[in-house]
């Protein structure tokens, strides 16, 4: 019985920084969540992830965190006029039964702010996401490169 487990545990550990990870939270399926590499010396960062209602009823993503900054606040990311305004929402995030929500660049993210350390590519980063229903989850941010456009797990068609 142990050997089977210990197995999986080696194949987990093993897995390269930037291969797809997955989290279940009751009928929330949380898909791999990361962020960028920062340069030395900044102070705030954000994390990405879709979230995949598979239930009957809403949930709500109402929060996050992250061990190497000091806050977490969920953001949205919209251009008015050519200009790039980013505001908090906190009231978090509705994740209706059958639907995706996606965390991404240029729209909703989280905000890490008060970073205690650069985030250096390949690093998993301790984390846990709240919800209303299903509560808090522990997860891990994989870092991506500086320039990272989007998640590892391209090729997915998440509804917002």
């Amino acid at each position: 019985m142990r050997l089977p487990a210990l197995a999986l545990a080696l194949t987990v550990l093993s897995a390269g920084p930037l291969s797809a990870h997955d989290y279940k939270a009751g009928p929330l399926k949380i898909d791999h969540p990361w962020s960028r590499a920062t340069p030395g010396g900044a102070k705030v960062a954000a994390g990405y992830l879709s979230v995949t209602n598979t239930g009957t009823s809403p949930d709500r993503l109402t929060g996050a965190s992250v061990t190497a900054a000091g806050r977490a606040e969920l953001h949205s990311m919209s251009s008015e006029g050519g200009v790039m305004r980013m505001a908090p929402l906190p009231n978090g995030l509705e994740i209706a039964p059958g639907a995706t929500v996606k965390l991404a660049p240029s729209g909703n993210h989280l905000m890490f702010l008060d970073l205690k350390q650069p985030f250096k590519k390949g690093e998993r980063l301790s984390g846990t996401l709240t919800f209303e229903r299903a509560g808090t989850v522990a997860v891990e941010f994989v870092v991506e490169g500086i320039a990272a456009k989007g998640s590892s797990d391209k090729g997915h068609d998440h509804a917002h």
